[in-house]
């Protein structure tokens, strides 16, 4: 029997069934009786796609092409003639008939015999037979063959209208390959095609093509905030210019960021995962620093006058406009520091200083300007000047040296920038020639008659990917990484402690909370951060940590009613950390309980062998200090023993000098030497065994690193 294709034809549109689900329509483009199936092609992303389909599926979506129901010719059809009955009969040339071995449209229940391989039909004979006796009941032959006539000539109509509509479904599938081809060409003209990842960029125009911007314009209303928290994003810089990286960060309206992150399926295709991020405010790569302090730390300057502690910080990767953000405009190598936030900062207090309800609290303006550079810090307004930490009776924090600047106008103000910013400490990355390797924190001081008024913290952080260099084999290098990790996350930490007004805030977990303590308490104090980001899809991992960490700030405020009193920590972890408390035989201290409460509610960032490697980073630091300070006071007592020794040898030179006082007091002076040196031999022995603890330390951390803030 011939296989039933019902009403499909080649070039007739069905819909069909994805293996992903979903359904749509697809044109016919062959028919195949071998496996009961259809071949159909569709257009998809501008290319042309096809798939085999069983006719089952083909008809249970389609069930209007599907066979008619079976029309039985058995009660018209008389019993074939024998070869005496025959008569031969011409047939008039004017009347149409059906050519032997062809066939009406197959149905599902009336299979006719294909001609295809298969013996031709027998041929109808030249004259019909001489007319039977005529039954009441039964038609005669000529009826019959009138009928079979009839039925043909309407199926040879059908087919011929089937073929026009074949026709006109093949000129329509014509234009649309010539329409299809026409686009693609267009768009081969508005995209250059030896650009990189050009059909990723045709996906990110197609999506933004979608989107209703509504941007951020100095109309919008500025809103308060306790806890702000908004996104930078730059544009593509000269180096990502030349190289030809695409753009994958979209700023759609106010408040939003959208990153196209490139994916790839298993079978190799690319496609977009565009990730969608909400903050107080976002910045797009048009925006002037003016605009972003308009809505960030402008209204924190109000805040410094009604005695209350301010912190605005640019978080971010290195390269992504920290610097230029806080500092000022770069013009090749020279910046322009009065179109910084810090500059900006201070031109407004300079003006509210001006207002009468200020003007009256004869209020005097100061300004330090320090950086913290592997837990250590370094006044840069007194040539990098090393200071000292240290926490009163009060559990008041103070930088011992830190030098304070009058400053009396803007000015003053620019010069102590560009004074600090010619000695802070940078190195060259791949991502910036100058990039920075330190926090650097200037600070704006309100005094009346000395005592502290208000301040206003302005923190240019180093950049977050360097936190997650802590394996290197460059041991400056991990504890740059290690430093700049374990800030980062008490940052975040104070930060939630703000937000939830809890009791105990972990500053000392690191030298950049510490000295910032004063910020984190009171219930006047505000934050304001601003994370920057690089727009290029080469740095679409480090942007992505830069916006999950801001997120996680932002998510502390969002509704506080629902957020919980810190993070369950971990069972396990928290045995491990007690295991390696008795391994390491270390005592509680204030620094190491922050340490370790920091590790617990951030234990999907820390592992229990990261904290390890972090406490002996911080012992590390301690011996150093300790070690430095005893050497530094040895110098010293040598300097009077010399003194000592030269009035002993200018008394040898005597005649009669006294031998026994000689011996005696030169005796002293070496057992004094022999003592003070020997507990300095010690001490450094002990800071060499420390040096060996940290680097076993950092070969213990595990190779699949926490994900980088």
């Amino acid at each position: 029997m011939a296989v039933n294709f019902g009403k499909i034809v080649v070039g007739i549109y069905v819909e069909i069934k994805r293996s992903d689900g979903r359904i749509h329509q697809a044109m016919v483009t062959s028919l195949n009786e071998d496996n009961e199936s259809v071949t159909v092609e569709w257009i998809e992303n501008g290319d042309t796609k096809g798939k085999e389909i069983d006719l089952e599926c083909i008809f249970s979506l389609n069930p209007d092409v599907a066979p008619e129901e079976e029309i039985s010719l058995s009660p018209v059809t008389p019993p074939p003639p024998t070869p005496s009955s025959v008569k031969v009969t011409k047939i008039p040339k004017n009347r149409r008939t059906i050519a032997p071995g062809r066939s009406e449209i197959p149905s599902r229940d009336n299979r006719v015999i294909s001609t295809r391989g298969r013996p031709a039909q027998q041929q109808q004979p030249e004259s019909a037979p001489p007319p039977p006796v005529q039954q009441p009941s039964q038609p005669t032959q000529s009826q019959t063959q009138s009928q079979l006539t009839q039925q043909q000539q309407n199926a040879a109509r059908r087919k011929s209208n089937c073929v026009k509509e074949v026709e006109k479904l093949q000129e329509k599938r014509e234009r649309r390959r010539i329409q299809q081809q026409e686009l693609r060409e267009k768009r081969a003209q508005e995209i250059d095609t030896t650009v990189p990842n050009y059909e990723i960029l045709q996906m990110i125009r197609d999506f933004r093509a979608s989107l209703d911007y509504r941007p951020l314009t100095t109309t919008d209303l500025i809103e308060e905030h306790r806890i702000c928290v908004c996104v930078r994003k730059r544009p593509l810089n000269k180096k990502e210019l030349t190289v030809r990286d695409l753009d994958v960060i979209t700023i759609p309206s106010k408040d939003v960021v959208m990153v196209h992150e490139p994916k790839q399926k298993v079978d190799l295709t690319r496609f977009l995962e565009n990730q969608t991020f909400r903050f107080d405010y976002a910045f797009d790569d048009s925006t002037t620093n003016e605009m972003v302090y308009r809505f960030t730390a402008r209204p924190l300057v109000e805040t410094i006058f009604d005695r209350g502690m301010a912190t605005c910080f640019a978080y971010g990767q290195t390269g992504s406009g920290k610097t230029h953000t806080m500092g000022g405009d770069f013009s090749g190598k020279n910046q322009d520091c009065s179109k910084g936030i810090y500059a900006l900062a201070a031109r407004d207090v300079f003006l509210m200083l001006k207002k009468p309800n200020y003007k009256k609290l004869d209020l005097q303006v100061y300004a330090t300007f320090f950086e913290i550079y592997s837990g250590k810090v370094f006044d840069l307004l007194n040539r990098k000047a090393k200071l000292r930490v240290l926490e009163d009776g009060k559990q008041q924090v103070q930088v011992v040296g830190l030098q304070e600047r009058e400053v009396k106008c803007t000015e003053d103000v620019l010069k102590l920038i560009e004074m600090g910013n010619s000695c802070r400490t940078s190195g060259q990355t791949s991502a910036n020639a100058h990039s920075s390797r330190s926090h650097a924190v200037f600070q704006i001081i309100l005094r009346r008659k000395g005592k502290m008024h208000g301040k206003f913290s302005l923190i240019d952080l180093a950049g977050n990917e360097r936190g997650a260099d802590t394996s290197s084999a460059d041991r400056q290098t991990r504890l740059e990484g290690a430093e700049i990790n374990k800030s980062l996350l008490a940052l975040k930490e104070c930060i939630r402690a703000l937000g939830r007004n809890k009791p105990h805030t972990p500053f000392r977990a690191s030298k950049l909370t510490q000295v910032l303590r004063d910020s984190f308490i009171g219930e006047n104090s505000r934050t304001c951060m601003i994370a920057t980001i690089s727009p290029g899809m080469a740095s679409c991992e480090n942007t992505l940590n830069t916006l999950r960490y801001a997120n996680r700030v932002k998510e502390l405020t969002v509704d506080p009613n629902a957020v919980t009193e810190g993070v369950r920590p971990n069972v396990n972890a928290l045995n491990q950390l007690d295991i390696m408390d008795e391994e390491w035989e270390l005592g509680n201290s204030p620094q190491r309980d922050d340490l370790k409460l920091l590790c617990e509610q951030n234990e999907e960032e820390v592992s229990p062998q990261l904290f390890t490697f972090h406490e002996a980073v911080s012992h590390l630091v301690e011996m150093e200090e300790q070690v430095l300070e005893d050497h530094r006071a040895v110098f010293q007592e040598s300097i009077r023993w010399l003194e000592d020794e030269k009035v002993l040898l200018e008394m040898t030179e005597e005649v009669d000098y006294d031998v026994d006082s000689y011996s005696s007091q030169l005796e002293q002076i070496l057992d004094q030497k022999i003592d003070i040196l020997i507990e300095l031999r010690d001490k450094v022995r002990s800071f060499r065994s420390t040096l060996q603890e940290e680097e076993q330390a950092s070969k213990q951390i595990n190779p699949k690193r926490p994900r980088a803030l």
